[in-house]
């Protein structure tokens, strides 16, 4: 493939990810993707197969989770705090700097869109390492709860609460208008405390 291909490629993903974000899977049309990109009509189908094929491509090429991903973390992720610490980190950092990717996410899992299995199947090695580590931190003692769903739940709860931020920020009267940028590390210690993990201070 060439340069100009490669370059026409990722065009095209970052404008359907643009719009997908803005306007939604079905209120996108592969025209205005490729208006977007400066790319002609034809290269959608030739490169991808399809818009379907190309909301799929952008899960390939901007998820972070994959499982060759955790392979570069594999003895942090031995340990259950110090695993679940970067997981949350992660997860939080992930969604205030790709915008664009996690509002995809959240609207087709609020849909429950018959794309789910693709969302799905990018989440689910992050959040199946998320439940692997609350059952081994309780199983090894460092963790105390009573319900894995509520603690699964109440992790989940934590790291994308701060989606909601513009939309509660109402009550919070928060005047400056924006998340600190130590956000990821306190939403991980704020979950490691509920779990009851005593923490250096």
């Amino acid at each position: 493939m060439g340069l100009n291909d490669t370059d026409v490629k990722t065009r095209i993903l970052l404008s359907a990810k643009r719009l997908f974000a803005k306007q939604g899977y079905e209120g996108t049309s592969v025209r205005q993707i490729c208006e977007e990109a400066n790319a002609n009509i034809a290269l959608v189908s030739y490169h991808f197969g399809g818009k379907e094929k190309v909301f799929e491509a952008i899960f390939e090429q901007f998820y972070p989770g994959s499982e060759e991903a955790f392979n570069q973390y594999e003895d942090e992720l031995k340990n259950p705090v110090e695993g679940l610490t970067l997981i949350v980190r992660e997860i939080v950092a992930f969604t205030i700097n790709d915008k664009e990717l996690s509002d995809i996410i959240q609207q087709e899992l609020t849909l429950q869109s018959p794309r789910m299995e693709t969302v799905q199947a990018s989440l689910s090695p992050v959040w199946f390492k998320v439940k692997e580590l609350l059952e081994r931190g309780k199983e090894e003692g460092v963790f105390h709860f009573d319900s894995l769903t509520v603690a699964f739940l109440t992790v989940m709860g934590v790291t994308l609460s701060h989606k909601r931020f513009h939309s509660v920020n109402v009550w919070l009267k928060n005047h400056d208008g924006f998340i600190p940028d130590s956000y990821p590390d306190q939403a991980a210690r704020f979950v490691l405390q509920g779990l009851g993990v005593k923490l250096n201070s």
